[in-house]
């Protein structure tokens, strides 16, 4: 299916890959990041995540191909800013549901607990 662009393909892939984007701690770092300053220098990610350029760079490359964040070159810098508002609401819903989660499983070990 690998031949198919992203308007051929089922939502579901499409999805897919989206996740794919995402499904690393740096990067959801990264977005957390520029959900809070959204507009920030490279440099400032670095100091950020204490990562070294190379990585963060990767990092970067893989979330501009999933069009969760732009850069725009201003100077001898780099910026970034989320690519749609909706990458940062989708961030709050997840950490939302983990909460979520992560309540439920408490009370039911809880109660394997006490029983």
């Amino acid at each position: 299916m690998d031949q198919f662009s992203d308007a051929q393909r089922p939502l579901y892939e499409v999805k897919a890959n989206l996740f794919k984007g995402l499904a690393h701690p740096v990067r959801v770092r990264v977005l957390e990041v520029l959900s809070v300053h959204p507009d920030i220098s490279v440099a400032e990610l670095l100091a950020d995540t204490g990562m070294e350029p190379s990585h963060l760079s990767q990092h970067l490359a893989v979330l501009r191909r999933h069009h969760l964040v732009v850069g725009e070159r201003r100077g001898s810098q780099v910026f970034y800013s989320l690519a749609y508002p909706q990458v940062a609401d989708l961030l709050a819903v997840s950490r939302s549901l983990l909460i979520d989660i992560l309540q439920t499983t408490r009370q039911q070990l809880e109660s394997t607990v006490t029983s």
